[in-house]
C-alpha cells in the first residue's frame, strides 16, 4: 500500500469521525481536516509555524482553529473507537503523562513527575483517558485534560487525586456508555480516589503496594447474638499464603492466586490477584485488585496488564504526532494540540 493510499484512507476515517460531532460548520471542517493531515505528514516539529509552511492555510488560520474550545473530542474519538476497537471486554484506562514545556506565561506550568526521567521536572502534565480492548490488547484515546499546578489546586481546595476523580465523575455519562471499569496504576490505589468513583457506579482496577495491610474474610457464621459478627480473620502474610482460601491459576511458570479480601486502607472488600513472578518464588509478589469483589483473579490481572497500552499512545504521540511541540500559551490552544495529537494516533491505527 502506497503512502498516498494510506493518507487518503487516514483522511477518510477523519472525515467519517468528524461527521459524528454536532454543530460543525464548513470552514472549520476544511481547516480541521487539513490540520489532522499535517499532524501525520509533517516530518519535523508540529507547531503553528510548520502548519502555516506545509498547510493550505495561513499560520493565523491555524492559530484561530486551535482556539475552538467547544470541539467534542470525546465524540470524535468515540466514533473511531466504536468502529475499530473490537472485543467484548473493554475498560477505561487513565494515566498522567509529563509534557516538557517552558515559558513564564504558560498556564498551569509547574513541577510534575516524569516516569522516563524518574524525577520531578518543570513542564506540564496531561491526564490521558483511553479505551482498552482486553482480548486484543489494543488501546485508543478518548481525550486528555491538562493537570492543574499546585497553586491552582490550593486555590480550589483540592489535591491532585481529588481533582482526577472529580473530572472523571463529571464525564461519567460518556465514560459509562463505554465501560464502568476504570483501570489505573498504583498511584490511584487510595481511598480518596476509590470511594468517590465507586459511589458513582464505577469499578476500579489498580495495584497495591507490596506492604499493604489486607485481611482474609471471616469464615464464622452468624450466631444470632447481639452485635455484628467478625468482619475478617487474620492479616494476610504473602510469603506464607493460606492456599486453602485461594483459587490457583496457571500462568506459564509463574504462580497466580485469586481471593476476596478486606482492604484496610480502602475500607472495603476487593477481589485480589496475587502474582508470584520469577519462577513462582514466594519472596517476591505483586498485588492487583478490583473493587468488583466478584471478579475473577485472572481477569483482574488481564485488565491491569492491558492498561499499559495507553502508554504506547503517549509514546506514539510524542515520537510521531508532535504532542510536545505546541507553541500556544493559553488553555484552549494547548488543549486542542494535545487532543489533536492523540486523535491523529487513533486515526493512524484505524487507517
Amino acid at each position: 500500500m502506497t503512502k498516498e493510499t494510506l493518507l487518503m484512507q487516514y483522511q477518510s476515517e477523519c472525515l467519517s469521525a468528524l461527521k459524528s460531532v454536532a454543530n460543525i460548520h464548513k470552514p472549520f471542517e476544511k481547516a480541521f481536516m487539513d490540520t489532522m493531515k499535517l499532524f501525520m505528514a509533517i516530518p519535523d516539529r508540529i507547531n503553528f509555524l510548520q502548519l502555516g509552511r506545509y498547510g493550505c492555510f495561513s499560520e493565523q488560520t491555524y492559530r484561530n482553529l486551535f482556539e475552538y474550545e467547544t470541539f467534542d473530542w470525546f465524540a470524535f474519538n468515540s466514533s473511531i473507537i466504536s468502529k475499530h476497537l473490537t472485543g467484548k471486554r473493554k475498560a477505561i484506562a487513565i494515566d498522567p503523562s509529563y509534557i516538557p514545556k517552558s515559558g513564564k506565561k504558560t498556564p498551569w506550568i509547574g513541577y510534575f513527575w516524569s516516569g522516563c526521567a524518574g524525577e520531578y521536572k518543570r513542564g506540564l502534565e496531561i491526564m490521558g483517558i483511553g479505551v482498552i480492548a482486553i482480548d486484543n490488547h489494543e488501546c485508543m484515546t478518548l481525550g486528555s485534560i491538562q493537570t492543574p499546578d499546585c497553586k491552582t489546586l490550593d486555590n480550589i481546595d483540592k489535591n491532585l487525586v481529588d481533582w482526577y476523580s472529580s473530572y472523571l465523575i463529571s464525564r461519567k455519562d460518556k465514560l459509562q456508555s463505554l465501560s464502568r471499569t476504570v483501570v489505573a496504576d498504583a498511584f490511584f490505589s487510595r481511598e480518596t480516589f476509590i470511594t468517590p468513583m465507586c459511589e458513582n457506579d464505577f469499578h476500579v482496577i489498580s495495584r497495591f503496594r507490596n506492604d499493604v495491610i489486607l485481611y482474609y474474610p471471616t469464615l464464622e457464621q452468624k450466631t444470632g447474638k447481639r452485635g455484628h459478627s467478625k468482619w475478617f480473620d487474620g492479616r494476610i502474610d504473602f510469603a506464607n499464603l493460606d492456599l486453602t482460601r485461594c483459587k490457583e491459576y496457571e500462568v506459564n511458570k509463574e504462580k497466580l492466586y485469586g481471593l476476596r479480601v478486606y482492604a484496610k486502607a480502602l475500607k472495603r472488600y476487593v477481589s485480589l490477584a496475587i502474582w508470584y513472578p520469577m519462577g513462582g518464588r514466594t519472596d517476591k509478589w505483586q498485588l492487583y485488585f478490583s473493587t468488583d469483589d466478584s471478579m475473577d483473579g485472572r481477569e483482574v490481572l488481564d485488565y491491569y496488564r492491558t492498561r499499559f497500552q495507553l502508554e504506547f499512545c503517549f509514546r506514539d504521540g510524542k515520537q510521531h504526532a508532535g504532542i510536545t511541540n505546541c507553541q500556544g500559551a493559553d488553555f484552549r490552544k494547548l488543549d486542542f494540540h494535545f487532543n489533536a495529537s492523540l486523535a491523529a494516533v487513533n486515526l493512524a491505527k484505524a487507517a
